[in-house]
């Protein structure tokens, strides 16, 4: 990762912009780098995460949010992160499928990003990507992650505000209250709101909201949405926009930023100790030894894994990849 290319980046280069995330996204690995490179000039920018399941208009929705934030004269990055693409590795929807008529707006910056099979929806760049986009100079960045499942909810460890979106008719809204995608809302909109369900889903989410156990500075609102024709976009931002100036006021912004760098130094922790891992010769020494135990079926492997760790070397040949790795 060469000075000259942060050094562009901060200074306001989309093309150095643009070239760091193709470089984060073709080797996730250097995404630490990135953002050891660019933490001193990230922090200003308001980061808004949408999430949902597939086809709740997700992508239509964060269109109209970016066109009303440009209206008011500030600037944002998108990052949409999209499936992988079983051929290419790549996002499976581009840039510019979206959103195209943003594309040559100078104060808009948006990129796809795909999820390389990350459980929570969320790619390792992703969150790269986002700190990329704020130490250039965004004043919001907006992350739409992928459909989300039972154990993604990474979205929380990237947004100051998230916003959850649901759709009536399909079932997306009982699924989404049985995986407690409901639990991470700061904003939950009912989108496609002209579809029969959608008050009805509206009444039972709200209903779940109240009896959950809600913080006293804030209770998640439920809009319903028409995203296509632009209608309740506004209310959405509006309510961005509150519980923004709630949670500052009470700390909790601080609070909850704070919480995502923890969970950013563990995830760093897990992803550095799985990377390590992937590196040890099983082979060798006593690790080798247990390793043929294992194989001739003379002890488990979660005993073997135990013993190995139990016996410090396993410990001590991690501690000496990690410490080669700084």
């Amino acid at each position: 990762m060469s000075d000259a290319l942060i050094s562009e980046l901060v200074t306001g280069s989309r093309r150095a912009l643009a070239r760091l995330l193709t470089t984060i996204e073709r080797d996730p690995f250097q995404a630490p780098a990135v953002m050891n490179a660019l933490h001193a000039h990230a922090g200003n920018a308001y980061r808004i995460g949408l999430t949902g399941p597939p086809g709740v208009g997700k992508s239509t929705i964060v269109d109209g949010l970016v066109r009303l934030i440009r209206a008011t004269g500030q600037t944002v990055g998108v990052v949409a992160v999209d499936p992988t693409s079983a051929f290419s590795g790549g996002a499976v929807l581009g840039d510019r499928v979206r959103m195209r008529r943003h594309s040559l707006d100078e104060g808009v910056f948006i990129r796809s990003l795909a999820t390389r099979g990350a459980r929570g929806g969320l790619s390792r760049a992703a969150g790269a990507a986002v700190v990329a986009m704020d130490a250039f100079g965004m004043d919001f960045v907006i992350v739409e992650s992928v459909g989300v499942g039972q154990t993604e909810m990474d979205i929380m460890g990237i947004a100051d505000t998230v916003v959850v979106a649901l759709v009536p008719e399909s079932g997306d809204g009982v699924q989404a209250l049985k995986a407690g995608l409901i639990e991470i809302a700061d904003v939950v909109v009912v989108n496609k709101a002209d579809r029969p369900g959608a008050e009805g889903l509206a009444v039972t989410v709200e209903g779940e909201l109240m009896v959950r156990d809600n913080t006293a500075w804030w209770m998640p609102p439920v809009l319903l949405t028409r995203a296509h024709r632009g209608l309740g976009l506004e209310e959405l931002l509006e309510k961005i926009g509150e519980h923004r100036e709630a949670a500052e006021k009470t700390s909790n912004l601080e609070q909850r930023r704070s919480e995502r760098r923890r969970r950013q130094f563990a995830r760093a922790v897990r992803d550095a100790v799985d990377e390590a891992v992937g590196k040890l010769d099983m082979e060798d020494g006593r690790l080798g030894n247990i390793l043929a135990r294992v194989e001739r079926g003379e002890i488990d492997p979660e005993s073997a894994a135990a013993q190995a760790f139990s016996e410090g070397d396993l410990l001590s040949r991690l501690a000496g990849d990690l410490g080669s790795a700084t």
